[in-house]
């Protein structure tokens, strides 16, 4: 098993940047594949960046390239997204996921990651 919590979350303006963190314990962590998604009001789940086991490929949604990155620090056992330049329409739970077979890469279905956090709370006003 492997526990995700993310943290970061937070109300600010349109411009604004935050970062979120995933802290994942538990099995080897250092192995899996990991993602971000985000749900909105009334909306599915969607995906927003995924990060191989190693860090060296990354994949990106089309409404967040230029503007998010996603990395991770293996001796944390923590993913990050830094969010830059949010818009209003990026608000929504940001929930980050784990995939413990990792290939192929990407995977941006909800079906390919076994293991979830609780989400956490991105705000962002006009």
């Amino acid at each position: 098993q492997v526990q995700l919590v993310e943290s970061g979350g937070g109300l600010v303006q349109a411009g604004d940047s935050l970062r979120l963190s995933c802290a994942a314990s538990g099995r080897t962590f250092s192995n899996y594949a990991m993602g971000w998604f985000r749900q909105a009001p009334g909306k599915e789940r969607e995906f927003v960046a995924a990060i191989t086991w190693n860090g060296v490929n990354t994949h990106y949604a089309d409404f967040v390239k230029g503007r998010f990155t996603i990395s991770r620090d293996t001796a944390k056992n923590t993913v990050y997204v830094q969010m830059n330049s949010l818009k209003p329409e990026d608000t929504a739970v940001y929930y980050c996921a784990a995939d413990p077979r990792g290939w192929p890469f990407p995977k941006i279905s909800t079906y390919a990651y076994d293991y979830w956090g609780q989400g956490t709370q991105v705000t962002v006003s006009s």
